[in-house]
């Protein structure tokens, strides 16, 4: 084999290398996601009728949970006021 078609095949192999690190990055964020989002569920599954844990450990749980109530906030602000919300994105008033 010449120098380089080795070179080739190095590299071609390293592309594909990365390629399949980047899949296999991207499937694990995408399960740490719906994990994060399983798990909300099972703590504040009360909100939407689900059986929800005991108290004390729903509790335990909520520090686990600081994204998610954020989000959750944001999301009443905006429940409460979407024609406000929409005034203020187009800067009305």
């Amino acid at each position: 084999m010449s120098r380089s078609f080795r070179q080739l095949v190095k590299s071609v192999s390293n592309m594909l290398i990365q390629i399949n690190r980047g899949r296999a990055t991207e499937l694990l964020e995408f399960e740490v996601r719906e994990l994060e989002n399983i798990f909300s569920l099972l703590v504040l599954g009360g909100f939407a009728g689900l059986p929800s844990p005991p108290s004390p450990v729903a509790v335990e749980l909520l520090p686990f949970l600081e994204k998610e109530l954020i989000v959750l906030v944001a999301r009443t602000d905006l429940a409460q006021d979407p024609i406000g919300v929409l005034a203020g994105m187009m800067e009305v008033g």
